[in-house]
């Protein structure tokens, strides 16, 4: 797999994520991105590497907010 494919992963769900205020469920990315599930994690770890976004799990899904 090509860094730069995750690198337009990330993209995508940091776009989905500014179009929705800074908060989505990775529910809501999922559906927001069209990206699957392992290319959706991928994409969060990328951003949160970069220290971009907080990633808080909660009792049904896991939030996703930009920093």
């Amino acid at each position: 797999m090509n860094v730069e494919i995750i690198g337009n992963w990330a993209g995508a769900a940091w776009n989905a994520l500014d179009a929705a205020n800074g908060n989505l469920t990775v529910k809501g990315l999922k559906k927001a991105t069209k990206l699957k599930e392992k290319e959706l994690y991928a994409a969060i770890g990328w951003l949160a590497r970069e220290g971009k976004v907080n990633v808080e799990e909660n009792e049904t899904d896991v939030n996703v907010t930009l920093l």
